[in-house]
C-alpha cells in the first residue's frame, strides 16, 4: 500500500542546502527538472511521540558513530554541536548553510530497519 516517503524540508536558501546534502552529505539524487534535486535517503523509521499540539515534525540523520560523524562533518567544515549523551542515544545538531539544524543521531534502541 504505502511505498516510501516523501520528506520535505523548507529553506530560506533551498539552493545552498541542496548543495550541502550532494556535495558534503554526498546523497544520491536525481534532477526532477530545472535543476530542482531530490535526495534518496538512507534507510529510515518513524517514531510517534506524544506533543501538546500537532504539526511538530524533526528530522534526525542516523549514525552508527556519532562522534566520528561529527568530526569528518567539522573536517568539512560544518558547523556541529557538541555530542550530547541521553539515555536513548546520543544526539548532535548539524547547521546546514541556511542556517537550518538537523539532528544526528546514535541510537542505542534498536532498529526499525535493517
Amino acid at each position: 500500500m504505502i511505498s516510501g516517503a516523501h520528506v520535505i524540508l523548507y529553506s530560506k536558501d533551498a539552493e545552498a542546502d541542496r548543495e550541502f546534502f550532494r556535495n558534503v552529505l554526498k546523497f544520491p539524487h536525481v534532477d526532477a527538472g530545472l535543476g530542482w534535486l531530490i535526495f534518496a535517503l538512507p534507510p529510515a523509521e518513524v517514531a510517534v511521540h506524544p506533543a501538546e499540539e500537532n504539526g511538530s515534525h524533526e528530522l534526525y540523520l542516523l549514525c552508527d558513530d556519532l562522534k566520528a560523524t561529527v568530526n569528518a562533518l567539522r573536517q568539512k567544515k560544518v558547523k556541529c554541536s557538541a555530542p550530547a549523551e541521553r539515555e536513548w542515544g546520543e544526539i548532535a545538531t548539524v547547521s546546514l548553510p541556511s542556517g537550518a539544524t538537523l539532528g544526528l543521531y546514535q541510537p542505542k534502541h534498536p532498529l526499525a530497519h535493517q
